[in-house]
């Protein structure tokens, strides 16, 4: 079963623009959150730095039983401060383990803990599961324009988390640590709105769009329906793009040549069939001066013969030269009747009943192909029953007999004109060959086909007729 966007211009039309809507917005949000996570990473380490700078500036001004209490105070919800001495700050993993007690706890436990005077971690007193990852880099100094030249600064965590130490008036060290990732969000709340609402106006525009060139499409579509039902159905080119313009003037074009090519031949062999009277008459009437009865008997069965062939070559041509209209027909109704016209006749015919199917056809060359294949059944197998059966995307006539049948190998060659699997060309034994063709020739005539299909024993003749 196709896909809703494979079954329609319009569904692709939409697939496609969402395809490309979800492509384009991934991008951009992709490297805007890569630009935005640069940003708030500088942000962060900006103001970290700035506030590790001015808290340098404030413990050097203020006593020493205070310290304690404005480093806590300049705690954040990511970033701590705290002294301690030079050997605690020599090694940046030793560092980092003693940073990540301090950023383990919150900013109320600092203040519960703030009795102690002045707090500070010895390396031993490093918690054990506190290992530091293996991106923490060595350490680093600042520039010599920053105003932290005698500070050291090292990062961690994927430059996610940085750490800087700086040596005081007073010969301690200040220790500043800060932590703050910055999730990566392609799709928040904004984001997602944002884009529902671009699709829903492309989707909108697409159909749309898909429509207005549908809409010639659909009306070529029609016309070329009909003209496979033998229909005239010439278009008009509309006011739109050239290419549409161009594809109905080249099906117009197109139909002009089919119809005089049909007009053509079927002038051809009623020309043909009517200039072999003449001499089929002459032929008939030197015939009657042969003193020999036997050889005068041959040789008018051989004109009979030739002339009911010319017979049924006009009354084919006819029959292509007829510009019948098509219309709506009850075809259970058609079929039915045919049946009981036949059988009036004396022909073994029988038609199961079904129900009311309306069928836009040319009725009479209908009812004629079926007639043909009818009186063949008869002829060759002795009855014939007939079945009308709608299925997906078609209509089938079935024409089965109890006969013969035919061999595989002759199944396409008797639809060729004067073609018959009886060869000694015996009036008596069957007629002159163009039965099945006229029949294939009408169903094809109205977009559908004829096949024959052996029952062992019988056969089966299928007019499929498009449907639906």
């Amino acid at each position: 079963m196709r896909r809703w966007w494979q079954r329609s211009l319009a569904g692709r039309f939409v697939a496609l623009i969402l395809l490309a809507l979800l492509v384009g917005q991934g991008i951009a949000f992709l490297i805007s959150s890569v630009q935005r996570e640069a940003a708030i990473r500088q942000t962060v380490q900006a103001d970290f730095i700035n506030r590790s700078t001015a808290l340098s500036k404030v413990l050097g001004t203020v006593p020493r039983e205070v310290r304690q209490t404005v480093l806590i105070a300049s705690s954040t919800g990511y970033a701590r401060f705290w002294l301690s001495d030079e050997a605690s700050t020599r090694d940046p993993q030793v560092w980092f383990g003693m940073a990540r007690s301090y950023l383990d706890q919150s900013v109320q436990e600092l203040i519960r803990t703030q009795t102690q005077a002045d707090r500070s971690i010895s390396p031993a007193a490093i918690p054990t599961g506190a290992a530091p990852p293996a991106d923490v880099t060595a350490w680093q100094t600042f520039t010599a324009d920053s105003g932290l030249a005698s500070a050291r600064f090292v990062y961690f965590s994927g430059h996610e988390g940085m750490g800087i130490v700086g040596q005081l008036d007073d010969g301690t060290w200040l220790n500043a640590a800060y932590h703050k990732p910055t999730p990566v969000s392609l799709w928040s709340s904004q984001s997602l709105l944002s884009v529902g609402i671009t699709a829903a106006v492309l989707c909108l525009i697409g159909v749309l769009v898909a429509r207005q060139i549908a809409r010639p499409l659909q009306q070529l579509t029609a016309s070329a329906e009909a003209l496979g039902r033998g229909e005239s159905a010439p278009l008009e080119p509309p006011s739109g793009p050239d290419d549409v313009r161009q594809l109905y003037e080249s099906f117009n074009r197109m139909q002009l040549r089919l119809h005089r090519f049909i007009v053509d031949r079927t002038r051809m062999l009623a020309a043909i069939g009517h200039d072999l009277r003449t001499p089929l008459t002459t032929l008939r009437l030197r015939a009657e001066f042969i003193p020999d009865a036997e050889l005068q008997a041959r040789i008018l069965d051989t004109v009979a013969e030739m002339q009911a062939i010319t017979e049924a070559t006009l009354s084919f041509a006819k029959h292509e030269g007829a510009e019948e209209e098509t219309r709506v027909v009850d075809i259970t109704a058609l079929l039915g009747s045919l049946c009981d016209d036949l059988a009036e006749l004396g022909l073994a015919v029988e038609f199961l009943e079904s129900e009311r199917i309306d069928y836009r056809c040319r009725p009479n060359s209908l009812r004629r192909a079926i007639r043909n294949l009818i009186e063949n059944a008869v002829r060759y197998g002795g009855s014939a029953t007939v079945r009308l059966q709608e299925l997906p995307g078609s209509l089938d006539i079935a024409i089965q007999d109890p006969g013969p049948g035919i061999p595989p190998e002759e199944m396409e060659r008797v639809f060729e004109p004067f073609y018959r699997l009886e060869h000694s060309r015996s009036r008596d034994t069957g007629g002159v060959g163009l039965g099945l063709s006229i029949a294939r020739a009408v169903a094809r005539q109205h977009g559908g086909d004829v096949t024959l299909a052996s029952l062992n024993p019988g056969l089966q003749a299928v007019v499929s007729l498009p449907h639906g």
